[in-house]
């Protein structure tokens, strides 16, 4: 299943524009007009990451992520504020009410899709190990001269190439494919053809789900 992102806008040009590049990328979109129905989107599609502008009517961004954190379950949930706000009051009071990212308008929306992947991907590992600790933590115990967390192997795992091993390390380091390429002395091309190949033997659909895939079957450090 896609991971879910949901933006909050009350501009329909830049709302669509948004929905639609994510779209593209591989992820599951619902949106909403202001944070007053966001707050009702949250909790009826439960989404992995919001994207959200500050001024927006009825509940604005600010208001809306401070009910947001107010409920333990969507505390650590990831949120970038997407504003034409740049002073510098504005950033620090969009940090101190609990976003993860300030970016400010106009933006690239090359930038946001990097920005929601690494976000996407920092929370889908810190989840993973969080629920592997909760349910094997007999097996998170070193042996005697063992350093390293000792996980017991169970699960079939996809037959990998030395090179897919290689990407699959980096990418899920948060390394974007240019930064992949340059590191293995690849092409961004070729680079594009090793992750779909990975997307491919895990049938994951995007790279967070393909980082993820990677974690709960071990195929990373």
């Amino acid at each position: 299943m896609p991971l879910t992102i949901l933006v909050v806008e009350d501009d329909e040009g830049t709302r669509l524009s948004l929905q639609d590049y994510l779209e593209l990328e591989g992820y599951s979109v619902v949106t909403a007009e202001d944070g007053w129905k966001a707050l009702q989107v949250v909790e009826n599609f439960q989404p992995q990451l919001i994207i959200t502008d500050i001024s927006m009517p009825r509940l604005d961004g600010y208001a809306f992520l401070k009910a947001l954190r107010q409920k333990p379950v969507w505390r650590l949930l990831p949120v970038i504020f997407l504003t034409a706000r740049s002073d510098t009051r504005d950033r620090v009071q969009g940090y101190q009410t609990g976003c993860d990212i300030y970016l400010e308008k106009p933006f690239e929306l090359e930038e946001v899709g990097a920005v929601v992947r690494n976000l996407l991907e920092r929370s889908q590992l810190m989840q993973t190990a969080w629920m592997q600790y909760n349910r094997f933590p007999q097996k998170m115990a070193n042996p005697p001269g063992v350093d390293a967390p000792f996980i017991v192997l169970t699960e079939q795992t996809p037959d990998l190439t030395g090179r897919e091993k290689d990407v699959l390390d980096l990418l899920s380091a948060g390394l974007s494919n240019a930064q992949i390429a340059a590191s293995l002395f690849l092409s961004p091309r070729t680079v594009e053809k090793y992750v779909s190949s990975l997307l491919r033997k895990t049938e994951t659909n995007n790279r967070a789900e393909l980082v993820r895939f990677a974690m709960d079957h071990h195929l990373v450090d």
